[in-house]
């Protein structure tokens, strides 16, 4: 999918005037403990695959059965798959705390299949993309190093021209070329016929709807039903 130059600059404009509006908001949303009791109900299943990530992850501002993970959960079940989801996301998550945490909770139960959605909150502060590169990467091997056999699906994300047309393509490069030399599956753009569309998104423009979950949803079963049937 191809945006526009305007398209991608209305998206950041509300982006950013959403997050300095409301600093506090997207980081109450999901706490560590939330997560940990999240993880912890879970942690005597043996399918289970992790989403790890930020707010997108979260399901912030909706409920949680509405967020993309839960509606995986309710298709896998449906479709009569073995496979237990684990919604770790964190509102506000970088690569860095990411990386920070990650051990933490992979350690605490097996992982069958690991989704590893993060670096947009990195490209909206403009961090390098060299230090989200090295953040990204370490992540994935800190998890092949505890579950030596797990699957990872990384999701790509882009970040609006306007950051730089430079730094936008460099941020956007970073997702298939860890793919490839990390030789993991990947989803291109975790937003596909979502980003930017304002009937799919909360007024804030960033974060999806129930109805662009679902959306976000099917994108993501796309990719990770390719990894279950291998």
């Amino acid at each position: 999918m191809k945006f526009s130059f305007n398209h991608l600059l209305a998206i950041l404009i509300v982006f950013i005037t959403a997050c300095n509006s409301n600093p506090k908001q997207e980081e109450e949303k999901t706490t560590d403990k939330e997560v940990e009791e999240k993880v912890t109900e879970k942690e005597e299943q043996q399918n289970n695959i992790i989403f790890f990530g930020n707010s997108l992850t979260a399901g912030y501002g909706v409920e949680a059965e509405e967020a993309f993970p839960g509606l995986i959960q309710k298709r896998l079940d449906s479709l009569g798959y073995d496979y237990n989801v684990i919604n770790a996301g964190v509102s506000g998550e970088t690569t860095a705390s990411g990386l920070s945490r990650v051990e933490w909770v992979v350690k605490r139960q097996p992982v069958e299949i690991f989704v590893l959605e993060l670096g947009g909150n990195d490209g909206l502060r403009g961090i390098e993309p060299q230090e989200t590169n090295k953040n990204l990467r370490a992540i994935i091997d800190k998890v092949r190093e505890i579950h030596p056999d797990v699957k990872i699906l990384l999701a790509g994300m882009m970040v609006p021209p306007n950051m730089g047309q430079s730094y936008a393509s460099e941020f956007q490069e970073l997702y298939p070329k860890i793919a490839k030399e990390k030789n993991v599956n990947r989803i291109p753009f975790l937003l596909k016929d979502v980003g930017g569309e304002a009937e799919l998104n909360l007024p804030d423009g960033i974060h999806p709807t129930p109805e662009g979950h679902k959306i976000v949803a099917e994108t993501v079963w796309n990719h990770l039903q390719e990894i279950l049937e291998k």
